[in-house]
């Protein structure tokens, strides 16, 4: 055991204390020992604010686009522009009669368009709603993208180019409702180029009506990600969404000691990059640089250019994405040096992050600047606006979430054999647009969200420390010997016997005698595999390497294994990709475990009946 602590670049940490108290039944209740301060009321202030104390400062970023398809030069666009196109736009919107009975859609990615809408949406206290781009370019059916626009009757359509969304726009968008391009037209449509809604004369009334704006103002829906049921439209307010950005200055003081720079590709259909990243740049005056990258092989690139090139002060990612960059700056002198120049603390969600990932991140900040970056983590959920729960400290382990954010409450009830963590504060969402039933299921008898999120603590004889996850109640199920499973837990461990080689793995065995597994693999087994370039996944995954590299990694966990419950007795490698349509995947990549489950059912019934080929069993005496 190495006596030495690790020595990490300095970071304060806001909540280390917690106050607890007990109720009836086993249920005990945890919040921040310090209050939460006083906050705006509206996120509209903050840029007004911006634009007055630092007009020129940089907002938001985005390379220009070639013709070709590659990316150029960066196109800023400071405080005091953005100030000046959100009311201009938003005055556009309010001569539309726009409201929350007919709101903003928004059909495409992230860019500079997206961003100066959404802000004019804000500004005239119009709900907007950004909507998964994968609804409109992957799906097939349109069915969800249907589902979005019934559920929220829109005013207005908008994305970013006609050629690349026109087919969606063609077969869900009423033919009644205003379509608005940045490029392109649509055949047979009339549309509207978004430059007009930038041309618009801003008035009076527009400044009106955001000073008409408060806290219980609705100012976006974000939609779940939807497992077996539909996406429900998440109500976001201006008060839940200024809370949330207090709590995170709270309990993340760095964002208020330096004006935060950002380079990001997370989506703002998600709450993650909409709500927490968004959110966090405008609230605390930083600047956003606008990633075109993504955490898969053919975009990667992209991101790996801009970190060479904009030193980030935070940088949030998901596993895969800074299972990427850990292996590039192996060997990747550049992008060490600029991407650890000035970054004071890395951020990931959205699924485990291996500990390999980990030990080379470390590897890595050691040998350029002699101490480790912390890697913050908690735990959030759209309906959370998302932040929650955070780390105390930088001895973080995969699993840990922390502390609740000053003002939120938690509330941690036996359900199933373990808690269920639920939360009561400002930031939580009233409920769920147009959805009476859903609201009510999801608050219980003393108005705490059910979150369906099970935590244990880190440390029990230290509550200070905090809760680690524990899983998804949802997700746990009993095998026939009514031994229950705790599904969380288990994927963690397949995700770090098999790291690099596992993106993330399916637990199945439902009512069943033993556990299997269907693996989801990461891009690194073709390397693995040493096939030629052309060769398919399913030629891949079934080569001998990469099948004896799985062999030796279920031989691993039955050897670690105490019982049916966590023993895997089955494992298969996923040629197929998890489909959007069908809910198995999120635009994070994160995998939905009971959608997998629904939609395989036939592969997961051959799985465990020994009739699917190249099933993977332990050998040996394990």
């Amino acid at each position: 055991m190495n006596a030495t602590a690790p020595k990490y670049r300095p970071l304060k940490f806001g909540v280390t204390r917690v106050v607890m108290r007990d109720g009836g039944g086993g249920v005990r209740y945890m919040k921040a020992e310090q209050p939460l301060g006083e906050h705006a009321l509206r996120i509209t202030d903050r840029l007004v604010h911006w634009a007055q104390a630092a007009p020129d400062r940089s907002f938001m970023a985005r390379r220009t686009r070639n013709a070709d398809g590659t990316t150029g030069s960066w196109r800023h666009v400071s405080f005091s522009e953005a100030l000046d196109s959100a009311r201009r736009i938003g005055q556009a919107l309010l001569d539309r009669g726009l409201d929350a009975q007919r709101p903003v859609v928004i059909l495409s990615e992230n860019d500079l368009e997206h961003a100066m809408l959404a802000l004019g949406c804000i500004y005239a206290g119009v709900p907007y709603c950004p909507v998964s781009p994968a609804y409109s370019t992957v799906s097939q059916d349109y069915d969800k993208l249907r589902h979005v626009l019934g559920t929220l009757t829109p005013g207005l359509v908008f994305a970013a180019d006609g050629a690349r969304y026109g087919k969606a726009i063609a077969a869900a968008v009423a033919a009644d409702v205003e379509v608005v391009l940045a490029a392109g037209t649509l055949e047979g449509r009339k549309t509207t180029p978004f430059a007009a809604l930038l041309a618009a004369d801003a008035r009076p009334a527009v400044d009106a009506a955001m000073r008409a704006t408060g806290p219980d103002t609705i100012v976006k829906f974000l939609f779940t990600s939807g497992s077996t049921k539909l996406p429900k439209a998440v109500i976001n307010t201006q008060g839940m969404w200024c809370a949330n950005q207090q709590q995170m200055r709270e309990s993340m003081p760095v964002l208020a000691e330096e004006p935060p720079v950002l380079v990001d590709w997370l989506p703002w259909n998600h709450t993650f990059g909409g709500n927490h990243n968004f959110g966090l740049t405008l609230y605390n005056g930083g600047t956003l640089y606008i990633d075109d990258g993504k955490p898969v092989p053919a975009l990667m690139g992209e991101t790996l250019r801009n970190l060479r090139e904009i030193a980030p002060t935070v940088y949030f990612n998901v596993p895969t994405g800074f299972e990427a960059i850990a292996n590039a700056m192996k060997t990747d002198d550049a992008l060490r040096r600029n991407l650890l120049s000035r970054v004071r603390m890395f951020f990931y969600a959205g699924a485990a992050l291996a500990q390999p990932v980990w030990d080379a991140l470390h590897e890595s900040q050691e040998r350029e600047i002699g101490e480790r970056i912390v890697m913050g983590t908690g735990l959030g959920m759209t309906e959370s606006s998302p932040f929650a729960i955070f780390i105390t400290n930088p001895n973080v382990k995969a699993g840990y979430l922390g502390v609740p954010t000053p003002g939120l409450e938690l509330k941690l009830v036996p359900v199933q054999g373990k808690a269920e963590v639920r939360y009561k504060g400002p930031n939580i969402t009233p409920g769920y647009w147009r959805n009476e039933e859903a609201t009510k299921e999801c608050f219980d008898d003393e108005g705490f969200f059910c979150t369906g999120d099970a935590v244990r603590w880190i440390d029990e004889n230290d509550v200070h420390q905090g809760l680690r996850f524990d899983g998804r109640i949802a997700e746990d199920f009993k095998l026939a010997t009514g031994t229950f499973v705790s599904v969380g837990p288990l994927r963690g461990k397949i995700i770090a016997a098999g790291a690099p080689y596992v993106q993330d793995a399916v637990i199945t065995g439902i009512n069943l005698k033993e556990v299997g597994a269907l693996i989801f693999p990461t891009a690194a087994v073709r390397k693995l595999a040493g096939l030629p370039d052309d060769a398919t996944l399913k030629q891949v995954l079934e080569s001998a390497p990469v099948q004896a590299c799985f062999q030796k990694v279920v031989n691993g966990l039955a050897t670690g294994a105490t019982g049916s419950a966590n023993r895997i007795a089955r494992l298969h490698l996923m040629h197929e990709p998890p489909s959007i349509d069908k809910g198995e995947v999120t635009d994070k990549g994160s995998i939905n475990q009971r959608a997998v489950l629904k939609h395989r059912e036939a592969m997961v019934d051959a799985l465990h009946a020994g009739t699917l080929p190249f099933t993977i069993q332990p050998q040996g005496n394990s």
